[in-house]
């Protein structure tokens, strides 16, 4: 599934194309996606005009200028791809669901062969009681989160660090890839409690040490377009580049990358979910 770093690399393709765009028709190609389409979805999108692209967590924002959000979340295998108005390319693909036809002749094309991915539409001064934004924790980026915010956020949870960090009510956006790497870079383990690293009171060390390898992580991983593990692409088609600076994701068996460690890189699951880890580097 996407994570925050793969969203906001196609929030920032979408913006470029998109801003100051009306949108003149709008292509509904199955009646749902994850869940329906809003009541008279289409209808209500066509004739608005597009003022910005933003972002909470892993959702979309797509600000319209009569003061609604077109919410997308791309779910396992979302993807929007732009198309101008010279392409020669089809949107006709099986699975292009969605098919956005802007005033400049481009069409923004919404596929996802697995329909995880779903859309909204919504009042933007209504954001806040959202069923799906409502509960998210702060954005884990340097602007938004704090050791002190992390530290409150974690007292009193008796859940291993991984999955505490998966809990979007603690940090939103944040997925199994950028969880395993920020926990390695921060040199805890992923099956301490989430209450050992908040401590009783302020701020510990370890916190401390998250909440910065939780910015470095994301910053690096936007920088550098995200994560291509098995299909993602920008809307241009361009693949992530982060995944060839993984210290432990996906490397059971290879030796640590960290200078002096003898160790390999060990794989548990947890929850369901694939852990990687040095045993020697995480306490």
């Amino acid at each position: 599934m996407p994570e925050l770093p793969e969203v906001e690399t196609v929030r920032r393709g979408l913006e470029n194309h998109l801003n100051g765009q009306c949108i003149v028709n709008v292509e509904l190609r199955r009646p749902d996606l994850r869940f329906s389409f809003p009541e008279a979805f289409a209808s209500r999108l066509m004739g608005r005009l597009i003022e910005r692209v933003d972002r909470r967590a892993k959702y979309l924002l797509i600000r319209l200028d009569n003061g609604t959000t077109w919410m997308c979340h791309l779910g396992m295998t979302g993807r929007w791809t732009l198309l101008g108005a010279d392409s020669t390319q089809s949107d006709d693909e099986k699975h292009d669901w969605v098919v956005v036809h802007l005033e400049n002749g481009g069409r923004a094309v919404f596929s996802d062969p697995r329909r995880f991915g779903f859309m909204d539409l919504f009042e933007t001064v209504e954001q806040d009681q959202n069923k799906f934004l409502a509960k998210l924790g702060p954005e884990p980026t340097p602007d938004h989160l704090t050791p002190m915010d992390l530290a409150e956020n974690l007292r009193g949870r008796r859940t291993p660090m991984k999955m505490a960090l998966l809990d979007q009510r603690v940090v939103a956006g944040l997925g199994n890839i950028y969880v395993c790497e920020i926990l390695f870079r921060a040199g805890v383990s992923p099956r301490r409690t989430a209450a050992s690293v908040a401590g009783k009171s302020g701020v510990t060390k370890r916190a401390e040490r998250i909440t910065a390898a939780t910015h470095d992580v994301i910053v690096e991983a936007i920088d550098a377009g995200g994560s291509t593990i098995s299909d993602f692409v920008n809307v241009e088609g361009d693949l992530g580049y982060f995944s060839h600076s993984f210290h432990v994701y996906g490397r059971e068996g290879d030796p640590c990358l960290s200078n002096g460690c003898d160790a390999t890189i060990r794989r548990i699951v947890q929850s369901g979910r694939s852990t990687f880890y040095c045993p020697n580097c995480q306490r």
